[in-house]
């Protein structure tokens, strides 16, 4: 039993509440058809996400083919894409559900900071996780630092008034945890999500989970 003392609790979004690959990766692909580029299969997209709409664009298309004006024009077309499907496919995944409902009946202190836009995770939070209350849903508005920048976890623990050693930052990527660490706060790596265990431990993860479940293991 791990004795931390977990008195808030920071998730990422894509790949640790909410299963968003599939819909991610058909509006890209569906961006690059209708332009004569290149497909890429789903599972390719668990690398290409992770640091914000813009680097998703330029990751999936080809060397050679990432001028500026070029993913400029991909980037409209991938928001406008995804815009209309987002809630086509997307799910939380089994047992975050059930794990939320833990929290909230200790009414502990839960956050949403994603590097998706803004506008995406609030939207997706409000539909997908409306069921639960989150004191702050964080994407990324122009000029917002991106994880691993830790500036946006601190804003949240001062706006919730706990400190940040206090604080559970859970994820499924590298950049959550290096955030995690910039932070001081506890990085929880999540097995379930985009990318694997030797990823989280190399950027620094205190611990991992195989479950939602196992994240009340972390609390006092």
């Amino acid at each position: 039993m791990f004795q931390v003392k977990g008195r808030a609790v920071i998730f990422d979004l894509d790949g640790t509440l909410l299963d968003t690959l599939q819909d991610i990766g058909e509006a890209m692909n569906t961006s690059l058809r209708e332009h004569g580029f290149p497909e890429h299969p789903l599972d390719a997209y668990r690398y290409f996400v992770g640091e914000g709409v813009e680097t998703l664009v330029r990751r999936a298309l080809p060397e050679g083919q990432r001028g500026e004006a070029l993913v400029a024009k991909l980037l409209e077309i991938m928001r406008e894409e995804y815009g209309r499907r987002w809630h086509d496919h997307s799910l939380p995944f089994p047992g975050v559900p059930e794990m939320l409902d833990r929290l909230e009946s200790r009414g502990l202190p839960k956050a949403v900071f994603s590097n998706k836009p803004h506008v995406f995770t609030v939207e997706m939070v409000e539909e997908m996780l409306g069921d639960w209350s989150f004191i702050a849903v964080r994407g990324i508005l122009p000029g917002t630092p991106r994880k691993p920048d830790p500036a946006v976890a601190l804003e949240i623990s001062r706006e919730i008034k706990i400190p940040p050693q206090d604080i559970l930052f859970v994820g499924d990527s590298d950049l959550d945890m290096l955030a995690a660490r910039a932070a001081g706060m506890f990085g929880i790596g999540v097995l379930w999500g985009f990318r694997d265990a030797a990823e989280l431990l190399g950027a620094g993860a205190r611990a991992l989970m195989a479950h939602p479940r196992e994240l009340l293991n972390f609390l006092i």
